[in-house]
């Protein structure tokens, strides 16, 4: 299954795939910042979490830049998983957006992994 949801002003893109075990993929592409188009992707999320998605990988291979906003949606959408009971685990980070993880200590927060395959592996 994949869902493509084009965000306002396509300043980015969120394709959501399953694959098995039951694990959602959702690829997030463009550029991740404050605005109408970040709250739509959190909500996008949430809701994957609120209808049972207890397996879920963020997958930002094509992610191009993230703000400090972007980086709180993550790990809002990181808690709501961990308090559904469920794993959430960041792959593909390259860039721009490697390096504001590095800034500010993601690897700390939450889970992050060079490739979705790799994410996957590390799921519970």
């Amino acid at each position: 299954m994949i869902l493509r949801y084009n965000t306002p002003r396509m300043t980015h893109t969120i394709n959501t795939r399953l694959i098995e075990p039951a694990t959602t993929v959702v690829e997030i592409s463009g550029r991740l910042h404050l605005g109408n188009a970040l709250s739509y992707a959190e909500t996008s999320v949430k809701r994957l979490i609120a209808d049972g998605s207890r397996k879920m990988v963020l997958d930002l291979a094509a992610l191009d830049f993230i703000d400090s906003a972007g980086v709180g949606m993550l790990i809002s959408c990181s808690g709501e998983m961990d308090q559904a009971g469920g794993a959430l685990r960041i792959a593909g980070a390259h860039g721009a957006v490697a390096k504001t993880f590095q800034v500010v200590h993601m690897s700390r927060i939450a889970a992050l992994d060079s490739d979705v395959e790799t994410a996957c592996r590390n799921l519970p």
